[in-house]
């Protein structure tokens, strides 16, 4: 179609994720007449909060590096950017439970130097590995920078042999790659592919100096991904039906048809923006290839335990650990709304071992850890314990499944894939979702002949 033809002008995105808004956004800012339909009562898929006696609790914790551009731009887009500030500089302690003598704590910080010296002086204080842990990660690092994500072999190799051929120690597993690569890829070095591996480490770590600083938000998820994130749609002109599941898409006369309950809506172009087994059951004949492989992209939980103490036993507004069953703790004290005491989030990734756990279990397990980790907790009273779970919380980075992502186009004409677990290049992060939702939008206006951008960072 040429640029000067009239063009289809209605689209329907069904799901109202992040990558669901980000695609109704981008298509409402260029004209389109925009219909977002979600299954559930609120936006914002699983970055949503929820009411708990006195506190508003985030399903699970998210937070975003200064390198996630694309998520930026949708806080900037949706009016949030001073709600979810940016560290001035990576800092963060992180707890050594099992240290002789007792808990012992190191940080991971950068400097203003040139990548890769921004490191360097962190990495050199760092307690929790010895001088030649410490010198076999630099080289690492600096093999990692020459590796070239998007190359095919990387995604056939699981990143802890990448990382054993070059001399890492299972402590440096443990204390460094780990660390950050859980929290990141929702698995462990076995499980990752060395192409999602490599992306997450060369981009956060290794591309510009303040890349890794971290945000999080300082209000309830819901606050942004729900609430502000309508107000955006509204304003955009998109209308967005809430509680509506999409049964059905046909296609016909050159229209799409989409059947929600007894709602029939008709639409030139259509943005699945659903996970990757709705979308399998709602995809057409012949819109994939080989539609089979997106049943063959695994998912991985995230457990988040809460805790409510009724007295302040943690400094700073998070930490990580080592030797402990507990990986990364978040104050959520202010943004939950809690009137006393001091309410932690703990976020347990790459958790399939205990995701199923009663909760009776996990206070047996977790009270007394945090105990040992956070002194101040010794002698506080817990005022409220219970745990969230999601069991297919994100898809599996495990080696291969590159080659099972599609992009965001498909066979069928007007039709369009988003969500974190597209070909995007990332794993399945936030950042993830908003690059899929632009790259579905992009696709769409490209077939309109309309004028599209790529996400902010991102080359023409």
């Amino acid at each position: 179609m040429s640029g000067d033809a009239p063009g289809p002008r209605s689209a329907v995105v069904v799901g109202g994720g992040i990558a669901g808004t980000t695609a109704a956004l981008r298509l409402a800012d260029a004209g389109l007449d925009v219909t977002l339909l979600e299954g559930r009562p609120r936006l914002g898929g699983l970055a949503f909060s929820f009411r708990r006696g006195e506190l508003t609790v985030d399903n699970g914790q998210h937070v975003f590096l200064r390198c996630c551009t694309a998520y930026r731009w949708l806080l900037e887009r949706i009016g949030a950017t001073s709600l979810a500030p940016l560290q001035d500089r990576l800092d963060v302690p992180v707890v050594d439970a099992a240290a002789p003598g007792g808990p012992r704590v190191g940080r991971l910080r950068r400097t203003g130097l040139p990548v890769p010296l921004h490191l360097a002086g962190g990495l050199a204080r760092y307690p929790h590995l010895s001088l030649a842990e410490r010198a076999a990660v630099a080289r690492a690092a600096l093999a990692l920078r020459r590796l070239d994500p998007a190359d095919p072999a990387l995604d056939g190799v699981d990143f802890a042999t990448w990382l054993a051929r070059r001399g890492q120690s299972p402590r440096a597993v443990a204390a460094l790659w780990d660390l950050v690569g859980v929290a990141t890829l929702n698995a462990r070095a076995p499980e990752v592919s060395t192409a999602l591996a490599a992306m997450v480490f060369k981009t956060g770590l290794l591309s510009e100096p303040g890349a890794a600083d971290i945000g999080w938000a300082r209000v309830p998820l819901g606050d942004l991904h729900d609430t502000l994130s309508r107000k955006a749609l509204d304003e955009a002109g998109v209308r967005t039906e809430l509680s509506t599941r999409v049964r059905a898409l046909t296609r016909t006369d050159g229209r799409w048809r989409v059947t929600a309950g007894e709602r029939r809506l008709d639409a030139d172009t259509v943005v699945l923006a659903t996970a990757q087994r709705e979308t399998h059951a709602l995809l057409p004949e012949g819109a994939l290839p080989e539609p089979g492989r997106l049943l063959d992209i695994g998912t991985a939980p995230i457990l988040n335990v809460h805790v409510h103490y009724d007295r302040r036993v943690m400094r700073g507004p998070f930490a990580a650990a080592l030797g402990s069953p507990v990986q990364w703790v978040f104050d959520r004290t202010g943004a939950s709304g809690a009137t006393g005491g001091q309410y932690l989030a703990l976020s347990q990734s790459a958790a399939q071992d205990e995701i199923d756990d009663p909760v009776a279990v996990l206070r047996e397990r977790y009270l007394p850890e945090l105990r040992r980790l956070l002194p101040a907790a010794r002698g506080a009273r817990v005022r409220d314990f219970f745990v969230t779970r999601e069991r297919t919380a994100t898809f599996a980075p495990a080696p291969g499944v590159g080659r099972l992502r599609p992009d965001a186009h498909t066979c069928a004409p007007g039709l369009y894939l988003a969500g974190a677990w597209t070909a995007t290049g990332w794993p399945a992060t936030m950042e993830g979702a908003v690059r899929s939702g632009f790259s579905a939008a992009a696709a769409a206006l490209s077939a309109l002949g309309r004028p599209h951008g790529n996400p902010p960072g991102e080359a023409a």
